[in-house]
């Protein structure tokens, strides 16, 4: 069977027979009699790179693993598997899903890099609400926040928390979660001032 991916219309000619024993997905797509029964199957909005990695665990089992990859390498492979990940779940391919979500958390632990906004948000855009990555990512997102030695705080995820309330209340319950049991002052005790429109130092005139 004929496949093309992405918008190069990258292509691949492969067996329908094992395409279709791994995913109801191709199943589906190759459905009929076989005067009826497609050629060609168009993938236009995957990534091709992605769905390269997808047929070499077909044909042989296995992906790579990032640990035995230059540091240079290491980012853009952990970046593929994060897209072979959202084709998986388009696809309906949960192993390979978790295969692949495993090698994107050891890229992101080894490089010591994480998915910024401009990666999470199409993630969000495109994953049903309580997806493991959608949990994953939130809860890296969570933790630059928190991190005092990051160079991240609330304000660089605005792309995200502007255009997903899931993202926005998945963080929120992740440093939740991930803070403990202490509680924040009450900020209805104490003196008022850091609410009031004077500066910091300058005479509070409420009596």
């Amino acid at each position: 069977m004929d496949l093309y991916v992405g918008q190069s219309r990258r292509h691949w000619c492969l067996h329908r027979d094992l395409l279709c024993y791994h995913t109801p997905f191709f199943q589906e797509k190759t459905a009929g009699n076989d005067k009826l029964k497609p050629s060609k199957i168009e993938l236009l909005d995957e990534d091709p790179q992605a769905f390269e990695l997808l047929v070499k665990w077909l044909y042989q089992g296995r992906l790579d693993d990032v640990s035995d990859m230059p540091m240079d390498k290491k980012w853009d492979y952990a970046d593929t598997c994060q897209k072979l990940y959202i084709l998986c779940d388009r696809i309906n391919m949960p192993q390979l899903k978790d295969t692949a979500i495993d090698q994107f958390r050891k890229g992101c632990n080894e490089t010591g890099l994480v998915p910024g906004p401009e990666e999470i948000k199409p993630i969000y855009d495109t994953t049903a609400p309580r997806s493991p990555i959608r949990r994953l990512l939130s809860r890296i997102a969570a933790r630059q926040i928190m991190d005092p030695d990051s160079n991240s705080d609330a304000s660089s995820y605005k792309l995200c928390f502007e255009s997903s309330a899931d993202f926005a209340i998945d963080v929120i319950n992740a440093i939740r979660q991930g803070s403990g049991p202490r509680l924040f002052d009450d900020p209805t005790e104490g003196t008022g001032c850091c609410y009031h429109e004077h500066g910091t130092g300058q005479l509070c005139k409420v009596a």
